[in-house]
């Protein structure tokens, strides 16, 4: 559970500590807007994944299932600034798949947490080789790093590319094949 007051507290206490004076009227509302920020870019803290692929259905085919583009903002554990990007999700069911939509509510709870990226994609990946007993997974995630963009190297454009893979994609060419479909 998020404690709003002690949020608001320490943004007080953050704006003191850099020198800011908190009660100027142009800071008076950065308390309360920082927290609620915090509300939803840690709203997975908590959050069991799993419970997000809890329903499934009963499948006929057997061939990988891709979604491309999901859209997603972490925030570094190291910094707590955000990075934002896209994951690309690949899974080849045995009998049981889930609802496409499930995917990107999978990604948002994993990623409404302090985070790091190697650590994202492999629990992106973990969640769907454990709930849906996949024969395999690949998870790829592009992101930019504000940690990176705005502090130490000062790179905006440079970007951090992330993959896991679980059961057969660990076979080059399999993993090829399904990175192919990816890339296009």
């Amino acid at each position: 559970m998020i404690d709003v007051q002690r949020i608001k507290n320490a943004v007080i206490e953050l704006l003191a500590a850099i020198g800011e004076d908190p009660t100027r009227p142009e800071l008076l509302a950065t308390p309360t807007k920082v927290a609620e920020a915090y509300q939803g870019f840690f709203a997975g803290v908590g959050q069991d994944p799993a419970a997000v692929l809890q329903d499934t259905f009963e499948a006929e085919q057997n061939d990988v299932v891709i979604l491309k583009d999901i859209e997603l903002v972490s925030i570094c554990e190291h910094h707590l600034l955000p990075f934002t990007g896209v994951a690309h999700i690949a899974y080849l069911p045995t009998d049981r798949v889930v609802g496409l939509g499930r995917l990107p509510k999978l990604v948002e709870v994993l990623a409404s947490r302090p985070q790091l990226q190697e650590n994202l994609t492999a629990q992106i990946a973990d969640a769907l080789e454990g709930g849906l007993g996949t024969k395999g997974v690949v998870v790829v995630i592009e992101a930019r790093h504000h940690c990176v963009a705005s502090r130490g190297a000062r790179q905006p454009e440079v970007q951090t590319v992330t993959m896991a893979t679980r059961g057969i994609y660990q076979e080059p060419l399999l993993r090829a094949e399904v990175m192919g479909l990816i890339s296009k």
